[in-house]
């Protein structure tokens, strides 16, 4: 059971969790949640107990200075965060962690447990996975919901991925089982630029978030970071021809299958959230 330090009681709080490992390509759903915590200025309320859900030889604790300059034991676990966005009419549970090593289903009623004692009423997960997706290109972002009528209103591109799964597809199980709303988004990572990090996938994330919340996220310096890692990708790309070749197949698939009204959907939902963002900094 977790134990929360002095939490007031929630607005209809959402939860938002990203999870490093599998999930996580890049490092692009994890950066969204730091990304969040840092503008929405959280506070870590909470965290479950990293000796029944984590191998420490897989996933060691690592030794650092405090802010005083005492030496200090950081353990690896799942951390849990409160925000209060402004101009935002909810509150927001922020979850960040690393995927368990073991016993994954008590890890999963655990947390959903501590999310709904904090009131929790949607959850939203994020993953990211490599992909053949040309870095030049829009970062393909599919997502599935646990409701139809949510599913229609976000005109998600549903996965139709089979496989293996990591713990975020098994929290989605969860949810249906325990009837919770819950949206999963997947960032498509181009699997040629896999080391982290991936601004330009944290970014397509956070814009996926804007559509469902109905909220203007401060994007910082994420824009820019997604520029320069574009532009770096394009240097190591004119240094090796053979890549500058596999870029251009890409390319050229990617434009083919993405029909004209799909590209139109996408620019009018960005030119939507430029102006909203433009209002709320007025």
């Amino acid at each position: 059971m977790i134990e929360f330090d002095d939490v007031e009681g929630l607005v209809d709080p959402v939860v938002i969790a990203a999870f490093e490992g599998w999930n996580d390509a890049a490092d692009a759903a994890s950066g969204v949640v730091d990304h969040l915590m840092d503008v929405w200025s959280a506070r870590v309320v909470g965290a479950l107990d990293p000796e029944d859900f984590y191998d420490f030889q897989v996933n060691r604790p690592v030794v650092g200075t405090d802010e005083n300059g005492m030496r200090q034991l950081t353990w690896p676990t799942t951390r849990i965060a409160v925000a209060s966005p402004p101009g935002f009419d909810r509150d927001v549970i922020l979850v960040r962690g690393i995927e368990p090593n073991m016993r994954w289903r008590q890890f999963c009623g655990e947390l959903l447990a501590a999310c709904d004692e904090l009131g929790g009423t949607m959850v939203i997960t994020l993953g990211a996975l490599l992909a053949d997706s040309p870095h030049t290109r829009p970062i393909p972002v599919t997502g599935s919901a646990s409701e139809p009528d949510l599913a229609d209103r976000l005109k998600l591109d549903e996965s139709t991925y089979e496989g293996p799964t990591g713990i975020v597809g098994v929290i989605q199980d969860a949810c249906q089982r325990l009837d919770v709303p819950s949206v999963s988004y997947w960032a498509a990572v181009p699997h040629y630029v896999a080391q982290p990090p991936c601004p330009k996938a944290t970014l397509a994330l956070i814009g996926h978030l804007e559509d469902l919340l109905g909220v203007s996220i401060p994007l910082g310096d994420l824009p820019e970071d997604a520029r320069a890692w574009e532009r770096g990708v394009d240097e190591l790309a004119e240094e090796d021809e053979e890549i500058a070749d596999y870029v251009r197949a890409l390319e050229e698939s990617r434009d083919t299958a993405d029909l004209p009204e799909a590209s139109g959907e996408a620019i009018a939902r960005e030119f939507e959230r430029y102006l909203k963002r433009r209002d709320d900094d007025a």
